[in-house]
């Protein structure tokens, strides 16, 4: 455990950033997955993927993920819609 005043706090800082991050990657990871699992109709696929966009510019934007990981995965899901 931390001794001095100065790494108990940032102990409490990691913590909080950390669930804070967790929350972000579950709401990415969750929005992929009804991306995913939208594939079948173009229509709903297509809102599904402004959806899933979005939640990655956000992602993005909060620093949890890297910007060319998100234009990675924004590619490879525009790739999927684009072959329906």
């Amino acid at each position: 455990m931390p001794t001095t005043k100065s790494a108990i706090k940032w102990i409490k800082t990691s913590e909080k950033r950390r669930q804070s991050n967790k929350a972000v990657n579950s709401r990415t990871k969750s929005s992929q997955k009804k991306f995913l699992s939208s594939l079948e109709d173009k229509g709903a696929a297509e809102q599904s993927l402004k959806e899933y966009f979005s939640v990655l510019d956000k992602a993005v934007k909060k620093g949890v993920i890297k910007r060319n990981t998100a234009a990675r995965r924004k590619s490879a899901a525009a790739k999927k819609v684009a072959a329906i």
